[in-house]
């Protein structure tokens, strides 16, 4: 639905007049590659095990679900140990329906009328919307030309504005770039000796760090969870959504202090959770290495394609591409109508996503024979584009 269909004598708002609903195009069109999913359905035997789950639960659906949702916690911190070697415990996890969820509750619960986030642009284009819906200033400072952080410019940043949530995401959507353990510490170092504008003088900004795609990550990459030990004033955000192949069940959490998890329970609304959601996510948690078993090759298929790309060229230029630790690539850097590179495409039945900075284009990992149609798809389109003047 469009903005255009809300008539004037519905109050909406003021704020929200003329806003569009946020969401990437869902076309049914025989390559999809634009959302991030992973391409590679659960297998039967996860399928099985959901159905099991979601069997036990059913008789209890007449009552409502458990709030706490501390078996799933548990799990949940049972799978960070053996994937980031984080020891957390279970009061220690937060779960949602979807990381979308736990951040818009951080939002509610640390930011406000009065409140700054900041951020480290090009990031996900969800985090304005957050501060939006909950009245929270949004601030971005630009990344370097290679999408890596600005660190001083970051930590200048903090010291001025005095935000509530310093919100970077590792890797970071659209450009796959992650945050380094040295980066990760100066700013959560220089947030432990800064204030809060609108707040208690001795409360300091909140460091959340977005992982929604770590799993993607080279071996070697370290996720920012093992630091919460040190700091009270981290969080990460994790999902199912992405490596796990579970777009579909809507289960994002987060692993934080104590403290962090219990501003979270504050605002969370009543039985948030859904039995029928805790069982399929404790079925996906019980099968983990099944569900990750297509990461290591997702990962090659991202290599692969980077490569390929670099040896591409549009009007002469060799196409650049973003160096990424995720499960998709953000390429070009010199499309004068990255559009008209889209819908040609998408005339060939391949969505990819114009997303980030101008001249570039976003698009997923599919499976072998998704990415063989995409190179021959985006060498049809160059050539043809590239025709037309």
């Amino acid at each position: 639905m469009s903005q255009g269909s809300i008539p004037a004598s519905i109050p909406l708002r003021n704020d929200l007049v003329g806003e569009e609903p946020y969401g990437a195009p869902q076309l049914d069109v025989p390559v999809r590659l634009n959302v991030n999913e992973n391409p590679y359905a659960p297998t039967q035997e996860v399928i099985d095990s959901i159905v099991e789950h979601v069997r036990h639960a059913a008789p209890e659906l007449n009552r409502y679900p458990d709030r706490e949702h501390l078996t799933l916690r548990a799990k949940l911190a049972e799978y960070l140990a053996k994937e980031s070697k984080a020891r957390l415990q279970p009061e220690q996890l937060w779960a949602a329906n979807g990381s979308n969820e736990i951040m818009l509750q951080l939002f509610q619960a640390f930011g406000g009328p009065g409140r700054t986030a900041l951020g480290f642009a090009p990031t996900y284009s969800m985090y304005p919307e957050y501060a939006r819906d909950t009245f929270t200033t949004w601030t971005t400072i630009p990344r370097n030309d290679d999408f890596s952080l600005d660190l001083p410019a970051a930590l200048k940043a903090i010291e001025d504005i005095r935000p509530a949530i310093v919100l970077i995401t590792s890797p970071n959507n659209p450009t796959g770039t992650p945050l380094n353990p040295e980066q990760a510490h100066a700013l959560l170092d220089k947030c432990a000796t800064v204030g809060v504008e609108g707040a208690d003088e001795s409360a300091h900004p909140v460091v959340v760090v977005d992982e929604a795609y770590i799993e993607f990550r080279n071996p070697g990459v370290d996720s920012m969870a093992p630091l919460i030990s040190q700091y009270d004033h981290l969080a990460v955000s994790r999902t199912l959504s992405k490596a796990f192949a579970y777009a579909g069940a809507r289960v994002g959490y987060l692993a934080a202090s104590t403290a962090i998890v219990d501003s979270l329970r504050i605002v969370r609304m009543p039985y948030h959770l859904s039995a029928l959601t805790q069982a399929a996510a404790l079925a996906a948690l019980e099968h983990a290495d099944t569900q990750l078993a297509q990461v290591e090759h997702l990962r090659n298929t991202r290599n692969e394609t980077a490569e390929w790309l670099k040896q591409q060229t549009y009007r002469g230029v060799p196409l650049q591409v973003a160096e990424s630790q995720s499960n998709f690539l953000l390429f070009g850097g010199s499309f004068d109508d990255r559009q008209a590179i889209f819908d040609g495409l998408l005339k060939r039945g391949i969505l990819i996503r114009v997303v980030g900075p101008e001249g570039w284009l976003r698009v997923c990992m599919g499976t072998d024979e998704e990415m063989t149609a995409f190179r021959s798809g985006l060498l049809e389109t160059l050539r043809e584009v590239e025709s037309r003047k």
